[in-house]
Order: structure tokens, then sequence, then C-alpha cells
């Protein structure tokens, strides 16, 4: 029974280290990506809110250049206004058909920001993990109360989750390290 919890819980892990690769790959490390961009949420349409992906298409023709051509014209200034607000700091210029982003060179100020931006995507995962972990124990430890488990059962499912989390804490300190040292390289 406990099996079919850490399963699900090893599902609910991958998501969050795919969200957390979306996320890293939006740190821009001094060239021209359209995933820097395509998760920015827009608000327009009577406020409601949408990653920019859905709302254009976005290309990096040149290495410090991302276009980003609205296919509904009437959003243009919203989606300028979205890249304009991002924590990324970005020059968004808005002509009549596309907007134009010039990516900057990184200088060591900026790299050391970004740093501190992974760094808060780093632990927002980790909290992820760490309260799907919480919620798969109280779970377990309600089985065992409830008699559906025994005491040996509720262990031994204790060591399996942990040895899950720490796995999965390995990967995501690996990745945030890897994208940490691609950020700070010259």
């Amino acid at each position: 029974m406990h099996k079919e919890l850490i399963n699900k819980l090893k599902i609910q892990f991958e998501q969050a280290i795919s969200y957390f690769k979306g996320e890293m790959a939006g740190l821009q490390v001094g060239r021209a990506t359209p995933s820097l961009v395509e998760n920015l949420e827009v608000t327009c349409y009577d406020n409601q809110r949408f990653p920019l992906r859905e709302l254009a298409s976005i290309q990096a023709p040149e290495p410090r250049m991302i276009i980003v051509k609205p296919w509904d014209k009437e959003v243009i200034k919203e989606i300028e206004s979205a890249i304009r607000q991002s924590s990324l700091k970005l020059s968004p210029v808005a002509e009549e058909e596309q907007i134009r982003i010039t990516i900057p060179p990184l200088s060591e100020e900026r790299r050391k920001e970004l740093v501190k931006i992974l760094q808060e995507k780093t632990e927002e995962v980790r909290i992820s993990i760490r309260r799907q972990r919480g919620e798969v124990w109280d779970t377990i430890q309600a089985m065992e109360k409830n008699k559906e488990i025994g005491e040996d059962a509720k262990f031994k499912a204790r060591d399996e989750l942990q040895k899950l989390i720490d796995e999965y804490n390995k990967k995501i300190e690996e990745m945030g390290k890897k994208k940490e040292e691609e950020i700070m390289k010259v």
C-alpha cells in the first residue's frame, strides 16, 4: 500500500524536476533563447493570465536578440509590459507587429543576481518536495493508526521515503551547481 504512495510521489518529484529545469532555462546566461521569456505570465483579455508562448511566436534570430511576434496584435502592449516588469530586467522595444529584445552582455553584478535567483528557485523546488514528503508521511502514519499497515511497514516506508528525498535533493543540487557554473563562466 505504501509502495503506491511512494511511486506517486516519485511522479510528483519528476514533475518538480521538470518545472525546475524550465525555470533554470529561463535564467539568462548572456545568450538569447526563446526559453528565456516563453513562460512569462501576460495579463490580457479581461485580466486572464497566459504564458507568453501561448500568445506569440518567439524566436532568437541572433545570439543576443529575441523576437516576439504576437498572433493578436492587440496584446502587444501587454506583452511588452510583462517582459519589462519581469525579474529578467530586459528592455523590450515594441515595433508595429513584433517586440524586439536585445540581450545585454552579463556584468559581474548581473551574474551574481542570476545566481541569487537560481538559489531562490532551487529552494522553492526543495520546499515543494519537502511538502509533498510531509503529506505522504502523514498518510502513512494515518494508515498505521487505522491498522491498515503495521509499525514495521511504517518505518520501512519512512526509510524508503527518506532515500527518495535524498536522491531528488541530490539531483536538484547537481542541476543548480551546473547552472551556477554556466552563469558565472565569463
